[in-house]
């Protein structure tokens, strides 16, 4: 027989129960320990895949790095990206961005590295003895004084509150829309499916010799974006800390009935299909010479992985209890690489809210986590767009999008480029209630909401200032 449920809150101190030990997760996790605030993770799998995924962080998120003591760290398994190269599929020059403008006016890189860097970095900072492994969430629900869940064992759990940090495939929020749905409380657009229109294949491979292989950089990263001709596929190809070379090959799908099948067969970080695909595409060319094939056969098969481009930005993030961060409240594309960037601002924001309740009670959880989503959605929004916008750019096959793309990098005055590149970074989201990192750059900052305990104001719901 089970052990009765833990208690809603742990020697005076308020409970959150998070669902998912990823990225989101792990960083809320190391933010209410900092707020003093306690918790428990539940993680799904029985250990964490280590796949060859590749990802990078800029300004929007960076100064929090500063303010947790981790930057240093981070840029220890990063490099930085100082331009990037759009070209065809002969290697001629289609467009080209220039990352040291956006340094310039952030005081940021964006690092690039691979995403168990990260991973690992993150889960380093967490007591082992607060995360439960191999407890998949199944079901959710409010109870009169708190939350509770249970786990495919048959384990049920409760606190105060339910984070589902848990990913595109949400339990968490597949128990909370199904309550809302029978309660005719479900927006008509969260019932619908995310959008699907691009398959990818990434992969990082093993150490390579810097004097055989002319994609190894020193102190930093070169980005390539190479668009097919004749071909539904594009591909980028950079180089990233300790001598690797990651590759990300994407497949924009051409009609629905394709979106369909891929929806039937395709289960996220597939095996089989990969190897398919790679069979399709190794003779597809890379910049400095060689083939993606070359590359194939440098990458461990466990470092690569075929995923779904999915893509939708929900209405609800929260009811009574229960809270979505990351792609459980929004899955953007990676083609403008903020994807990761939100998840963490997410966390960010949802932490401010909490520490500053003054109590745990239903209305003041209602009140913060309204307050959450009130700083978020706007920002998600325009990042959500933006990613698709750029996903046309670098990905998109049809005349027209080659059309947009030809006046984008070609016609578009230098000074909207680099207006439209540092905007991502200008919205920098930081931890209140902890020393604020220095301003750097010459751009603006977007205002701060200030920590109410920290500064001793009636109601931070209704007051900003400037952060610097």
């Amino acid at each position: 027989m089970d052990a009765p449920p833990p208690p809603y809150s742990v020697n005076n101190h308020p409970r959150v129960l998070i669902a998912g030990a990823g990225l989101g997760g792990l960083f809320m996790a190391i933010l209410l320990d900092r707020a003093g605030i306690s918790y428990e993770i539940f993680e799904r799998s029985a250990y964490i895949k280590r796949t060859g995924a590749i990802m990078g962080l800029n300004g929007g998120i960076l100064p929090v790095f500063e303010q947790l003591d981790l930057y240093e760290e981070l840029k220890a398994i990063s490099l930085p990206n100082r331009s990037a190269e759009i070209l065809d599929s002969k290697m001629e020059r289609i467009g080209y961005i220039d990352a040291k403008i956006a340094y310039e006016q952030t005081g940021y890189d964006y690092l690039l590295f691979t995403r168990p860097r990260l991973y690992d970095l993150l889960l380093s900072k967490v007591p082992a003895e607060k995360i439960h492994f191999n407890k998949r969430v199944v079901w959710a629900e409010h109870m009169s004084n708190g939350v509770s869940i249970q786990c495919e064992d048959g384990t049920t759990y409760s606190g105060d509150m339910l984070v589902g940090a848990d990913g595109a495939y949400s339990a968490v929020r597949d128990a909370l829309f199904k309550t809302l749905h029978c309660d005719h409380l479900l927006p008509a657009k969260d019932k619908k499916e995310m959008k699907r229109g691009y398959v990818c294949l990434v992969g990082t491979t093993s150490p390579l010799d810097p004097e055989k292989n002319p994609l190894i950089k020193e102190g930093c990263s070169d980005y390539y974006q190479i668009i097919g001709e004749g071909t539904p596929y594009s591909w980028s190809i950079f180089n990233i800390a300790e001598n690797r070379v990651c590759f990300a090959v994407v497949q924009q799908l051409e009609s629905e009935a394709q979106c369909e099948e891929e929806k039937f067969n395709g289960i996220p970080w597939e095996p089989e299909r990969a190897v398919e695909m790679m069979q399709e595409i190794k003779d597809f060319k890379i910049p400095q010479g060689g083939t993606l094939g070359d590359l194939f056969n440098q990458t461990p098969q466990e470092s690569i992985s075929r995923i779904f481009l999915e893509n939708k930005l929900f209405q609800t993030w929260y009811h009574d209890r229960i809270v979505l961060i990351g792609d459980a409240a929004h899955k953007l594309l990676p083609s403008a690489g903020q994807g990761a960037v939100c998840a963490l601002q997410d966390a960010v924001v949802l932490v401010n809210c909490l520490h500053d309740m003054e109590s745990w009670t239903l209305p003041e959880i209602r009140a913060a986590l309204n307050d959450y989503k009130e700083q978020r959605y706007h920002e998600v929004k325009i990042q959500f767009e933006n990613s698709q916008k750029s996903a046309v750019l670098l990905h998109g096959q049809t005349f027209r999008e080659k059309l947009v793309r030809n006046w984008v990098f070609n016609w578009l005055p230098q000074s909207l480029r680099t207006k439209a590149l540092v905007r991502s970074a200008s919205y920098r989201p930081q931890v209140s209630f902890l020393p604020l990192a220095p301003k750097r750059g010459v751009g603006e900052v977007q205002p701060q909401v200030p920590s109410k305990r920290r500064n001793g104001l009636s109601d931070t719901r209704t007051v900003t200032v400037a952060a610097f």
